[in-house]
């Protein structure tokens, strides 16, 4: 049973889906495993069920789901299953999944009417009777061979959810350098306005027991590509275990993700997890603090040069500032763990530092004699990159674990 909070505190789907029609031998309920081999009596059920979602994909889902199954006959060690879940799709998707689920033992084919990833995978793992639940997108982008060490730790119960992740040591990505930085920054986003801890939310190669995915769809709500982020975030608050896997990623050029109206449902649901709230509070400090160091350095700069009088203005202000956030931004009082903040806090404000300083240094080499205003207006665009940099920093590691 969860008892966080966070989860409980989430409202039930709103979303209605017509009942899937589902073809291919796994639809009597007694699926075979993807070996062709017949499951026994006893094994009715798959160990993991991996459910491909696609949305006019005809031209590649056949060779994807070919090479997949390929794959689990002769290298997966477990009794697994295929589910081609088409929503919504509009081309020869449907027709094509119909074909492999008849062709193939061990692959069935749901059609659902509404288009969305995050809502085709609720509606599948809700049903499931396997063990372990994945998914994977259809390009199969991930490396194949990432699947074993995905699912081996959540059968053993050492693991509730497993994600792959391209952004660990060992991974090995090909992708350019456009998606590289969207990918970065909105799992920096994420983990400084949620407090996420792990490393990549959106890669398309995920699995999750089955009981625990019981547990925490219920409190799911987006139907789309912030499914991923919303599931693992509320399975972090709930104390579940996380593990990732490196993964060999290579990018689909073909790619279907509209990357606007991608970014702005993961917005939405990163306000609606409570993350916009603690960012506004955290801006607002920002500004009192932004305030406070301008005037301190307008007075130290009369009797100082130009390094030093920043670094007492941000050393000053970084203290309160530090303050400020545990009490308000991150509801946190007491004297507890108050020095290891404020010692962390230094270290933020060191960055802080290092990005202020460098910026003055580069001013200064452009031009020996830039005038108060200029400087000041470099170190408060310094000042903004550095505050994102902290706020960061604030909640993946300097208050982590100490949250009320």
């Amino acid at each position: 049973m969860i008892t966080s909070t966070d989860v409980l505190a989430q409202d039930p789907p709103k979303e209605q889906h017509d009942p899937p029609s589902v073809s291919g031998p796994a639809a009597s309920g007694r699926p075979a495993p993807a070996s062709g081999r017949p499951a026994p009596a006893d094994r009715a059920a798959p160990q993991v069920d991996i459910v491909i979602p696609v949305k006019d994909e005809e031209t590649d889902l056949g060779p994807s789901v070919r090479r997949l199954h390929a794959y689990l006959a002769g290298s997966f060690p477990f009794s697994s299953r295929i589910t081609i879940a088409d929503n919504g799709s509009t081309d020869g998707t449907p027709h094509q999944a119909a074909v492999l689920a008849a062709e193939l033992p061990g692959v069935r084919a749901i059609r659902l009417p509404s288009p969305g990833r995050g809502g085709a995978l609720r509606s599948v793992w809700s049903g499931s009777d396997a063990a372990v639940l994945a998914y994977m997108d259809v390009d199969l982008s991930t490396d194949l061979n990432a699947l074993l060490p995905l699912v081996a730790p959540l059968l053993s119960g050492h693991s509730d959810v497993a994600i792959g992740t391209r952004l660990a040591h060992g991974s090995r990505v090909v992708r350019g350098p456009r998606r590289e930085l969207i990918s970065r920054c909105y799992n920096l986003l994420v983990q400084g306005a949620l407090g996420a801890a792990f490393s990549d939310a959106q890669c398309g190669f995920k699995a999750i027991r089955a009981d625990k995915a019981r547990e925490l769809l219920p409190s799911t709500r987006d139907g789309g590509w912030f499914f991923d982020t919303e599931l693992l975030v509320l399975a972090e608050r709930a104390g579940l275990r996380i593990h990732e896997v490196p993964v060999d990623w290579t990018d689909d050029p073909d790619s279907r993700v509209r990357v606007l109206a991608t970014a702005i449902g993961d917005l939405r649901g990163i306000g609606r997890l409570g993350g916009v709230r603690r960012l506004a509070r955290f801006a607002a400090i920002g500004l009192v603090s932004t305030a406070a160091y301008v005037a301190l350095y307008l007075l130290a700069r009369d009797v100082m040069p130009a390094q030093a009088a920043n670094a007492l203005s941000l050393l000053v202000t970084a203290a309160a500032n530090t303050a400020a956030n545990r009490r308000l931004t991150f509801g946190i009082s007491g004297r507890r763990y108050a020095v290891r903040h404020q010692a962390r806090g230094l270290i933020a404000f060191a960055v802080g530092l290092a990005l202020t300083s460098g910026a003055l240094v580069a001013l200064h080499a452009l031009q020996p004699d830039p005038g108060r205003l200029t400087e000041l207006a470099v170190l408060i665009a310094a000042g903004v990159a550095a505050t994102l940099v902290r706020f960061g920093m604030y909640r993946s590691w300097v208050f982590r674990g100490s949250e009320r």
